[in-house]
């Protein structure tokens, strides 16, 4: 038997079904992202009208308030729910459905840029973990390919799993990179990534009839939903290396870290650094700042003494 949908809950399904489109197509968000905004925002409908009628026009500032309060006290501590709720605000207004952005209500999250160093590998860890990873006699090659394009490219998990076998130009030596926003970038592929590919798909990849490079191993050979598979694979490999991760949770942006951080001491400059790692705003790069001690030493005044003496 189906739940039918009341008047108020139709119109609130039409709403949220708008919005999701609206993350697709304006904003060109990532599923991840996508899924959770969508989430937090039918949350904030539920806790303002519950079952009853929804009445955008009514929403004030006390509201949007009152709903984070809401979450905080449930014990939640992540910063991104005012993230959230600040973007389902913002589609609001601009479609007229608010009279005020009430985005503007909610106060931006302090960032603590001096809270830690980027959480990163030594050289020498890194190798090991590929070294490990390659030499898994179940499905090496293409674990190993998957972790050297983050390692040498710089590449975040769900760009390395979107990776399609047209966006790899063999003559020209380049690799489309469907990042962030719905944007491509074009990387050059060194010939270290380029021979780990090939080795993965004449050995390794299966008859898969969907275009995009990494799949399962399994018939019918799918492409993965997540970039959970390379955390998997990052955690394994540091299991195995007797390394032990920096933090309880195993996030792939490790090698992209270890990466910056080996860009940074071998003298590169963080203009440098954030065209490798493809960042859009200076900000993202500003954490590596930290990593050029001798840089900093540079800057740095000299402590004073007693009276002023130097």
């Amino acid at each position: 038997m189906t739940d039918v949908l009341t008047e108020a809950g139709t119109a609130r399904a039409v709403l949220l079904a708008n919005f999701d489109d609206y993350l697709v197509k304006q904003r060109g968000l990532s599923p991840r992202t996508i899924y959770h905004t969508v989430r937090f925002a039918d949350r904030f409908l539920d806790h303002r009208f519950g079952d009853g009628a929804i009445n955008l026009p009514n929403l004030c500032p006390a509201d949007v308030i009152g709903f984070i309060e809401h979450v905080l006290a449930a014990g939640r501590r992540d910063k991104t729910v005012a993230t959230h709720v600040r973007i389902f605000l913002q589609y609001l207004f601009g479609r007229g459905a608010t009279a005020t952005n009430l985005a503007l209500s909610l106060p931006k999250t302090a960032k603590r840029w001096d809270a830690r160093l980027p959480r990163h590998l030594s050289p020498e860890g890194v190798e090991a973990v590929l070294a490990s990873a390659r030499s898994n006699p179940r499905y090496g090659a293409r674990d190993y390919a998957m972790l050297l394009i983050m390692a040498r490219l710089g590449l975040r998990a769900v760009e390395v799993i979107a990776i399609q076998l047209d966006d790899i130009d063999w003559r020209a030596g380049k690799l489309i990179v469907r990042g962030k926003g719905q944007l491509h970038d074009r990387m050059p592929i060194t010939p270290e990534v380029g021979h780990a590919l090939s080795i993965y798909l004449r050995e390794e990849r299966g008859p898969a009839s969907c275009r995009t490079l990494f799949v399962t191993h399994r018939a019918p050979y799918r492409p993965f939903k997540d970039g959970q598979i390379v955390n998997a694979i990052l955690k394994e490999a540091l299991k195995a290396t007797g390394q032990k991760p920096v933090t309880p949770y195993v996030g792939s942006h490790l090698l992209r870290h270890s990466l910056a951080t080996q860009l940074v001491n071998a003298g590169a400059s963080l203009d440098e650094v954030g065209d490798v790692l493809r960042h859009r705003s200076r900000s993202s790069t500003m954490i590596y700042a930290r990593l050029d001690i001798d840089g900093l030493r540079s800057v740095a005044m000299p402590w004073p003494v007693a009276g002023g003496a130097q």
